[in-house]
């Protein structure tokens, strides 16, 4: 039986609801280190983990040449499409007013703590204390996951997540705010177009959650199109459950101003005086750093 067939039959009995649990997590969140859980199966062992990255491979492989995309000019064409379509939702995200407005706050952030930029674990806790200043409820998330079937392996992630309520209580709007985002998705010997799709990616990501998961879904298949276009494996923390849990996973919401397990002490915020060097005005929606 082909690699194709062993994992169609492992995830046939998955309905949607199911699958939809492996990243899914609540967004009611509010107080200072409330955890969030997401679904996730039971840890496999290691020759299971090994098992299903060969056979989602197998199934990759099979899919591509189902679908009439197994040739490397069409997975040149997919890449192209994808940075079209990524550009297109980063560009209509600029119709969000609050977004508009949450985005100039993290950049005037971003300038005013950018000696801090070497050490992200304070700058990102910075950060969100400067938002907070200014109104946002904003917070630490610190999502963190255990591996399961089909090749996700353990991994952990944090960035900043803002919660906007909407007029009715039982609504909100959940916003990403991540500092180091294009460099999430570098991949080694990448393809020119590859290259071309993580130049337009905004190093500091500011952007309602259902865009970003979609967004985080489109790259994540150019990269599995640019490795297999230079014959590489696509590895575990690149492929698309992976990332989908680095914003995703289950999560703890905090907002210590400290790092954990840090042991000096930062500045405190209305102290810190780091001089204005180094980083341009965001233009267009992108933060960029001189170097």
């Amino acid at each position: 039986m082909s690699g194709f067939a062993r994992a169609k039959r492992v995830t046939d009995p998955l309905d949607d609801k199911a699958k939809a649990r492996l990243i899914g997590c609540q967004l009611r969140c509010s107080s200072s280190g409330s955890e969030h859980s997401a679904d996730h199966d039971d840890s496999p062992c290691l020759s299971g983990l090994v098992h299903g990255f060969l056979e989602e491979e197998d199934s990759d492989f099979a899919q591509e040449s189902t679908n009439g995309h197994g040739s490397d000019s069409e997975r040149v064409d997919l890449v192209i499409d994808c940075t079209d379509f990524v550009e297109d939702m980063i560009r209509s995200s600029s119709n969000d007013s609050y977004r508009n407005l949450l985005f100039f706050h993290v950049s005037k952030a971003m300038e005013r703590f950018s000696c801090l930029r070497n050490q992200r674990p304070v700058l990102r806790r910075k950060v969100m204390s400067f938002l907070r200043e200014l109104g946002h409820n904003a917070a630490i998330c610190k999502t963190k996951w255990e591996s399961s079937g089909g090749g996700l392996t353990a991994g952990s992630y944090e960035f900043i997540d803002v919660v906007l309520q909407l007029k009715s209580p039982s609504l909100q709007n959940r916003y990403v705010v991540d500092l180091d985002f294009a460099s999430q998705f570098e991949i080694a010997r990448p393809t020119s177009q590859y290259l071309k799709l993580l130049h337009h990616l905004p190093r500091v990501f500011v952007g309602k959650s259902e865009d970003l998961k979609t967004i985080v879904k489109s790259i994540s298949d150019a990269a599995r199109r640019s490795l297999k276009s230079g014959e590489l494996y696509l590895p575990p923390w690149r492929k698309n459950r992976y990332m989908q849990n680095k914003w995703f996973g289950p999560y703890r919401r905090t907002v210590n101003p400290l790092p954990t397990n840090s042991f000096t002490s930062p500045p405190p915020v209305n102290v810190v005086k780091c001089r204005r060097l180094g980083f341009d005005a965001a233009v267009n929606g992108r933060l960029f750093v001189r170097t």
